[in-house]
C-alpha cells in the first residue's frame, strides 16, 4: 500500500506557482454587468469532471468527461448572477472512481492558492466519491471560514432533463449568501444537492437514482433548497477563530475498511491485519458497534491492537451510533483496544485516519484524536 505524505506532495507542488494556476482561470462573468465590482461576491468553480460534465460517447453510447467549457455552455443563466464568478478546470477531467488523495490536494492547493482572492468556492464533482472528498478536505483545509460547496449532478448538464444546472447554480448562491455582518453564511465544507445542504463530513451518498443522492442520517441539513435557501444557523460551523488558513497536505494511505458479516473467519481477518504497511482499520460493526465475541476472534483483534493497529469501530448502520457500552459484545471490543468511532460515517471515519497519520502523529495521538471532533464531524 502507499502512503501520500507532505514531504511528497510538497514536492509535487514546488514547480506550480501561483502564476501558473491563474493562467488556467476563466472568467464566466458578464463584463457588462459590472464584473470589475468589488462589492460583488467572488466565486471561484473549481471544475473536477464528474457527471455533471460529461457527454455520451456516441460510438459506444456510454458517458464520459468533458471540458468545462461544454457545460457552462449549458448554462447560460451563471451570467445573470450578480456575482464576479471564474473557473479553474483539471487538466484532465476525472469520472468521480478515479478520485485519489492526490486529488484532494489539487483542489486544497488551489484553494489555499486563492482563498484570499475569493469569498467563496463551488467544487464540481462526481457523486461517487464526493462524500470521500468532502470529508478529508474538511480536515486538510484548517481554519477554513469561508465557504466550500461540493456538488454534482445525477444527469450531465447537457441532457433535457438534468438537476445539474439546478445544483450549479444554487451552490454559486450558497457560497455568495452572506450574514448581516456581511460575513459568509457558510463557513465549512458542505455538500448541496438538489432540495438540501449537508456538512460534508456527515453526508453519504445513499442513492444512484434519486435526485435527492444525499442525506446525513446523524445530524440536521444546513439549509433546505425550495423557493428559497432556508439556512439553518443554529447548526452551522461558526468557527471561534480568527486564524489564517492552514492546509495540510499530508494523507496517509495505509488504512482499509473491514466490514464484518457473518461467517467471517479469523483467517480473513488475519490475513488483512497482514497486509504490509497497515496502519489503521475502520472495522464496520452490527448496530451500535456489535461484533462476535468468539475468543479466538478477540484475541486475533487485541493482537493486532497491541502490535500497533489502529481499530475504529463504525456501525454499518446509516443512523445510530457505536456505544461500546451498550451491549457486551461492544464492550469486549472496547475491551481488546478498539476505538469507538461513536456517529462517524463511513468517509469521515476512513479520511480521518489517512489525515492523522498523514500529519505523522504517534499512534498515541491519532488514537487520541479519532475520538475528539474535530471539524464538527461527530458528536
Amino acid at each position: 500500500m502507499s502512503a501520500i505524505l507532505n514531504s511528497e506532495s510538497l514536492e509535487r507542488f514546488r514547480d506550480i506557482s501561483k502564476d501558473s494556476l491563474r493562467l488556467k482561470i476563466k472568467s464566466l462573468s458578464d463584463e457588462s454587468a459590472g464584473s470589475g465590482d468589488l462589492s460583488r461576491p467572488r466565486i471561484l468553480i473549481i471544475y473536477t469532471g464528474g457527471t455533471i460534465g460529461m457527454i455520451e460517447n456516441p460510438d459506444n453510447h456510454t458517458l464520459e468527461p468533458f471540458d468545462f467549457e461544454y457545460l457552462i455552455d449549458n448554462v447560460p443563466k451563471i451570467k445573470r448572477l450578480d456575482y464576479t464568478i471564474d473557473s479553474f478546470q483539471f487538466d484532465i477531467p476525472l469520472d468521480s472512481s478515479a478520485m485519489t488523495p492526490s486529488h484532494w490536494q489539487d483542489i486544497a492547493y488551489v484553494i489555499e492558492n486563492f482563498y484570499a482572492d475569493y469569498d467563496g468556492f463551488v467544487v464540481l464533482h462526481g457523486t461517487d466519491t464526493m462524500a470521500y472528498t468532502a470529508s478529508a478536505l474538511s480536515f486538510m483545509l484548517e481554519n477554513l471560514n469561508k465557504p466550500v460547496v461540493i456538488t454534482g449532478s445525477q444527469l450531465p448538464i447537457g441532457e433535457v432533463r438534468t438537476d445539474g444546472e439546478e445544483n450549479l447554480i444554487t451552490s454559486l448562491q450558497v457560497a455568495a449568501a452572506r450574514r448581516p455582518d456581511g460575513s459568509p453564511m457558510l463557513r465549512e465544507v458542505a455538500i448541496l444537492f438538489e432540495n438540501y445542504l449537508w456538512r460534508g463530513n456527515r453526508a453519504t451518498k445513499y442513492s444512484a437514482d434519486n435526485f435527492n443522492a444525499f442525506k446525513s442520517s446523524n445530524f440536521p441539513r444546513l439549509a433546505k433548497i425550495g423557493m428559497g435557501i432556508t439556512f439553518r444557523r443554529e447548526v452551522l460551523w461558526t468557527p471561534s477563530y480568527d486564524e489564517p488558513l492552514t492546509v495540510h497536505y499530508g494523507m496517509d494511505t495505509n488504512v482499509m475498511y473491514l466490514n464484518l458479516f457473518p461467517g467471517i473467519t479469523v483467517n480473513m481477518i488475519r490475513h488483512a491485519f497482514n497486509t504490509p504497511g497497515l496502519k489503521g482499520v475502520v472495522l464496520k460493526t452490527y448496530g451500535a458497534g456489535n461484533a462476535p465475541t468468539d475468543p479466538e476472534f478477540i484475541s486475533t483483534i487485541r493482537e493486532a491492537v497491541d502490535h500497533g493497529l489502529v481499530i475504529v469501530n463504525v456501525s454499518q448502520c446509516d443512523n445510530g451510533m457505536v456505544d461500546p457500552l451498550r451491549y457486551q459484545t461492544g464492550s469486549v471490543l472496547y475491551g481488546a483496544g478498539v476505538i469507538p468511532g461513536h456517529d462517524l460515517t463511513s468517509e469521515a471515519a476512513i479520511t480521518k485516519l489517512m489525515f492523522l497519520f498523514g500529519q505523522n502523529y504517534p499512534i498515541e495521538r491519532v488514537k487520541e484524536l479519532v475520538e475528539i471532533p474535530l471539524v464538527g464531524e461527530m458528536n
